[in-house]
């Protein structure tokens, strides 16, 4: 990385994670602005409404592994505008449907239009059963980085609005553990890592809102094992990855160690598999179709193709899937289900 060492650039040069969360969520930030998340990046949501009604689909089994409670609650975190969430209750079957409260967390305003039974909120309510789902939200939870100095020390990288940055001081205390933890890093000059435990915290509170059910964390991810070396900030911008720019033009994310969020029970798995066991298949609809239901064959093929895309290898598929179950047996959280579904 080259610093600046004239004191150019914009702004007081601060950490990483304080200038992502005043560029992201500040008064003027990119995810106040009216056009959304949707109108810079495409996530699974906005893929495929075969996303939803996955989704949909293990709120039932929740609803079903805690024995259909008179009210069972759906929690968006990181709702964008409300896109999922009003995705899932338009997929469920009515008589789960007339007993799901919906929250929408997202700390932009509440979209005009937005459908009246969805419960708009900055924060996650507390004490609530059901399933918690946060699609793509913990990566841009802002977090610090750290660039291993030329005498082997990982130092903080300071940034200012424009994006420069410039060395500060070494890493220590909690993060500095954090990283001999879950991304410790060789003495070589150069070599950088997000330093992920906002993250684990900001997991922890979520999954503690929930009194029983479970919890699901769906991102970008890595393992312990393979850490990127040079980490994996970078911005998103009308349809294109861009710079990072902490000044509320772009968004800023990276890949997520969801391994360092999990706890006891959860299990780890791609997208792929998840999307598998919750009955979402890529495969071509058969041939025979096409002659006795043409029509149906076609909207057969356009699913097939959106399915195709959500599970795909080197792209959406491989997405993490985090899912801890909350109060319930391991049996009862439908774990087994989504686990047979795993690669070897």
């Amino acid at each position: 990385m080259t610093y600046d060492d004239d004191g150019g650039g914009a702004g007081v040069p601060r950490g990483w994670r304080e200038a992502t969360e005043t560029a992201l969520y500040g008064p003027d930030g990119f995810y106040r602005r009216t056009e959304g998340p949707a109108g810079h990046f495409r996530t699974s949501v906005h893929a495929s409404p075969l996303y939803a009604a996955a989704v949909a689909r293990l709120l039932c089994r929740v609803d079903a592994a805690l024995d259909h409670p008179e009210e069972v609650a759906f929690v968006d975190m990181g709702a964008g505008r409300g896109e999922l969430t009003e995705g899932v209750l338009a997929a469920l079957p009515p008589d789960v449907a007339a007993r799901v409260r919906a929250y929408a967390v997202e700390r932009a305003e509440r979209p005009a239009g937005l459908d009246p039974r969805i419960d708009w909120r900055a924060a996650p309510p507390a004490g609530v059963t059901g399933l918690l789902f946060a699609n793509e939200w913990l990566d841009n939870v802002p977090v610090d980085i750290a660039e291993v100095a030329a005498d082997g020390t990982p130092r903080r990288v300071l940034v200012r609005d424009d994006g420069t940055e410039s060395p500060g001081g070494p890493v220590d205390g909690p993060d500095a553990a954090w990283l001999a933890r879950w991304w410790p890093l060789e003495a070589e000059p150069g070599l950088r890592a997000e330093i992920g435990r906002p993250r684990d915290e900001a997991w922890a509170a979520a999954v503690a809102s929930l009194e029983r059910g479970l919890a699901v964390a769906v991102d970008y991810a890595h393992a312990r094992e393979a850490r990127p070396p040079f980490g994996t900030l970078t911005g998103f911008r009308a349809g294109r990855e861009t710079a990072p720019v902490p000044d509320g033009s772009c968004d800023i994310t990276a890949h997520v160690a969801l391994d360092a969020c999990a706890s006891e029970g959860a299990v780890l798995l791609t997208q792929r598999a998840a999307l598998g066991a919750l009955g979402v298949s890529g495969g071509r609809p058969p041939l025979s179709l096409a002659s006795e239901d043409p029509s149906a064959y076609v909207r057969a093929l356009a699913l097939a193709g959106q399915a195709a895309e959500l599970t795909a290898p080197g792209g959406l598929g491989d997405f993490g899937w985090l899912v801890q179950p909350v109060g319930l047996p391991a049996a009862d959280a439908l774990l087994v289900d989504v686990a047979d579904h795993e690669e070897e």
